[in-house]
């Protein structure tokens, strides 16, 4: 046997050691069973949004039913018909309630990531005296709930006179610290060098956090915005807004749905319609969220 024989076979060895280890060591029982628990969790996670379309779904007559069923057995819209007349007795139009929701949820959010995303730039990739400071005191922020603040938030908005005004919920909306929070982790993970060849390459500071920064934390600022989101349109705003004509949905929503027994149908209604829009923002976002996430993974 010839020396370049052999050595072709000292070569050809390893490499079919490496073909062995990288198959993957799962029996189809193991495999059966890790199929059967991810089967079971999304069953009990899609178990309370179908009861709520179900619910949702039934005449009044089923849903005093006992024991309760999950399905309707003859499915309606007359408690959705039922909600919208209700609304429409009121003074003010459902438009207007939606439109009111609409705007403070699309300003809010879009404030909330902007102020967010920049102040995280400067924090993440900028030393300045204080810096460190400012971010611990943004972290401490995280821990105080809504009820703590909720009389200094009063007063201060009342001093501004921003009362029974939209900005009193849009304006704090805008320095959530989660927010920052979210978007400075997510920076510090963005290599300095590629700002630096942006910046090198005539780059302004506006156009690398544009073109060079926010690209590169897609998966973050949509995170954000889902958070953002369920937020601001849950928010019933009933502390500072007293007008009906600028109160939200939400509000609206839930005093017809402590209307007694008779409005047990539309309380069902309410209920999807109060989670329907965040739900659909995530479905809508989930994929980006993933598919960025899984294409993004820079490093210096």
């Amino acid at each position: 046997m010839s020396k370049t024989m052999i050595a072709t076979k000292v070569e050809k060895q390893p490499r079919r050691k490496l073909i062995k280890r990288r198959q993957p060591n799962r029996s189809r029982v193991g495999d059966f069973f890790v199929y059967l628990f991810l089967l079971l969790m999304a069953l009990a996670m899609v178990f309370p949004l179908v009861y709520a379309i179900e619910s949702a779904l039934k005449p009044l007559d089923e849903l005093f039913k006992f024991p309760p069923s999950v399905f309707a057995q003859n499915p309606t819209l007359d408690n959705f018909s039922d909600l919208f007349v209700t609304m429409g007795k009121s003074w003010v139009t459902f438009s207007r309630y939606i439109f009111n929701t609409v705007f403070i949820t699309a300003v809010g959010t879009f404030g909330h990531l902007i102020v967010a995303s920049m102040g995280a730039f400067v924090l993440a990739k900028y030393d300045f005296p204080g810096g460190q400071g400012f971010f611990k005191i943004v972290t401490v922020a995280m821990m105080f709930n809504g009820y703590v603040t909720m009389i200094p938030n009063y007063l201060i908005i009342n001093a501004l006179g921003w009362i029974d005004t939209y900005w009193a919920i849009i304006i704090p909306a805008f320095a959530e610290p989660t927010g920052l929070f979210l978007m400075k982790q997510f920076m510090e993970g963005l290599p300095t060098s590629l700002i630096e060849a942006a910046k090198i390459d005539g780059a302004n500071e506006w156009r690398v956090f544009t073109n060079i920064v926010m690209p590169n934390v897609k998966p973050a600022w949509l995170t954000l915005i889902i958070f953002s989101v369920q937020g601001l349109w849950n928010n019933k705003a009933a502390t500072f807004i007293y007008s009906e004509e600028k109160k939200t949905l939400v509000y609206a929503l839930q005093q017809i749905q402590s209307g007694g027994i008779a409005r047990t149908g539309q309380s069902a209604a309410v209920q999807v319609i109060v989670m329907a829009v965040p739900i659909v923002i995530f479905i809508l976002s989930e994929s980006q969220i993933l598919e960025t996430m899984a294409s993004s993974g820079l490093k210096d």
